[in-house]
């Protein structure tokens, strides 16, 4: 460890750890990032050998996003073009002249589902589908591409909180390599994984993987499903925030890449689904940014099974889905190019969270500080921008801003404190 005592300890170098620390250091105070990967951006991964992000990939909100400017700022490109998913034109396939119905099904469910807050009792997002309609099934894969989950797993009230304007962009060179480039210069500690906070005394002991260190103030960002899975992390426990946490648990979103031979037979940025009638189904976009290569979005239930079959699991299910929308020749275009099992992963255990059904005001109790010294951050924390980069980035920044606060307040002279200072 290159320090023993800090007035700030961020847990997790991922988007909201990051945006915490660089926050706090533009504010003049050095935050000391604790990182269990030997990488840093958590679940926002630009893999360094093809370029492709294996975490989140779009601006959600983008015309509102930190991250927008942030990576604009950095030199990166801004690809402003809409996502296949908004436009009916992208779609491709033998099932594309039925889309339309599709469309107007989702449409429909949405406006439904977001009128869960007026409705009385939170309770499931499938409450909400129309009884017989026969795009059920689709209309639930997708819940499995945005969630993570099936939408009977799902709580309607926090499906309705979600706040996004339509708007979504895509950084060229990679929207996990903007969030990694702008904790650069951090002072971080990999491969530092944090086994206790204590809480007893003074001052906090962090025990981690790499020694001891001793912090005034700290700041959390780990996923919920660690925080649920290891109530042990803090001494003493915290019963509260395991229990929040174990309401949002973290849905599977996997991507899978292919390489297509042939590309160009296909137009950039087309889309398609491998099924009509079945959740158990991809959503394949072909040929971003104009590569020779299919980007294959799996979710819930479908991606945990194939995650058990590993990588082959998930390219068998592809090529079968698309061979038979292409074709059986099809098959021998394919190859597997890049991919990563976020539900496997140490220290994810899980791609972003949903909030289970009449749970939605977890969020707020995740994020509610602990004796104004022990702070939480993470897009499980964010209320409207939850499973998102940019939810991570503001639940970072006002994690920040309650740390700078508590440090403030510590520092000032105890007979000129106010009384609603404590």
């Amino acid at each position: 460890m290159t320090k023993d005592e800090v007035d700030v300890a961020v847990i997790g170098a991922g988007a909201a750890g990051i945006a915490a620390a660089r926050w706090l250091r533009d504010a003049g105070v050095e935050a000391l990032v604790l990182e269990a990967r030997d990488r840093i951006g958590g679940r926002a991964w630009t893999d360094a050998g093809s370029g492709l992000d294996l975490g989140c990939g779009w601006l959600h909100s983008a015309d509102r996003n930190p991250w927008t400017q942030i990576a604009a700022e950095q030199g990166k490109i801004i690809d402003k073009a809409p996502p296949p998913w908004m436009r009916a034109t992208a779609m491709i396939g033998p099932h594309s002249a039925k889309m339309e119905g599709f469309r107007e099904a989702l449409m429909q469910f949405r406006e439904r589902a977001d009128l869960a807050g007026d409705l009385g009792p939170d309770g499931a997002a499938a409450d909400f589908l129309q009884t017989d309609c026969p795009w059920n099934a689709l209309i639930d894969a997708v819940s499995t591409y945005y969630s993570g989950a099936e939408l009977r797993e799902v709580s309607a009230l926090d499906l309705a909180r979600y706040d996004d304007n339509g708007v979504n962009w895509r950084v060229a060179e990679g929207y996990g390599a903007a969030i990694a480039d702008h904790g650069a210069r951090l002072e971080i500690q990999r491969n530092c994984a944090i086994a206790r906070i204590d809480h007893h005394g003074s001052r906090l002991r962090l025990d981690t993987a790499r020694g001891s260190i001793s912090a005034r103030t700290v700041i959390v960002t780990l996923p919920t499903r660690l925080l649920a899975e290891r109530p042990e992390l803090f001494a003493p426990l915290l019963p509260a925030k395991a229990e929040a946490a174990s309401q949002l648990p973290l849905g599977l979103a996997d991507k899978f890449f292919l390489s297509l031979a042939d590309a160009e037979e296909f137009a950039p940025e087309s889309r398609a689904f491998g099924k009509i009638d079945a959740a158990a189904t991809a959503a394949y976009h072909f040929r971003p940014f104009g590569r020779p290569i299919i980007e294959a979005y799996f979710g819930g239930e479908t991606a945990a099974e194939l995650e058990r079959g590993g990588p082959e699991g998930f390219f068998e299910f592809a090529r079968e889905e698309l061979a038979a929308l292409f074709g059986a020749r099809f098959k021998q275009r394919l190859a597997p190019l890049a991919s990563h099992r976020w539900g496997t992963d140490t220290f994810a255990g899980g791609s972003y969270s949903y909030a289970r059904p009449g749970m939605a005001d977890s969020r707020s109790a995740l994020a509610a500080a602990v004796d104004d010294r022990i702070f939480f951050a993470g897009e499980a924390c964010s209320v409207a921008d939850y499973s998102t980069a940019h939810g991570a980035y503001r639940t970072g920044v006002a994690a920040a801003e309650q740390a700078l606060a508590a440090l403030a307040l510590a520092t000032r002279p105890r007979s000129v404190r106010s009384k609603t200072d404590g």
